[in-house]
């Protein structure tokens, strides 16, 4: 995973660098092909911003949160690319190797 993290009127301190690549590890145990992930933490008065968008091999994912603080921003942020990533895996299977009840041998 590549990760690239942009401030919009803020300053992206080490800290809050670790954070998002701490809480945005866990992206890679759904997608085995390398991707890139963009985030941008921002502030929109009174709450922070955290947006990401995730280049995967023809395809493009976009998530946004807010909350109080940016390390709530972040946490959200992180739960929902980890849902989009979940649901863009369950459409990449193939439909036609699924269960089938003739080649299980339970049709009849």
């Amino acid at each position: 995973m590549q990760l690239e993290i942009h401030g919009q009127q803020i300053e992206v301190t080490p800290a809050l660098r670790d954070y998002v690549d701490n809480k945005l590890q866990r992206l890679d145990r759904h997608i085995d092909q390398p991707f890139e992930v963009r985030v941008q933490l921002g502030l929109d008065k009174p709450n922070h911003r955290a947006e990401a968008t995730i280049n995967l091999s023809g395809k493009t994912l976009h998530a946004d949160a807010s909350a109080i603080d940016m390390y709530a921003a972040i946490d959200l942020l992180a739960d929902k690319l980890d849902r989009l990533l979940v649901k863009h895996r369950k459409k990449q299977v193939d439909h036609h190797r699924g269960e089938n009840p003739v080649r299980d041998g339970s049709f009849g």
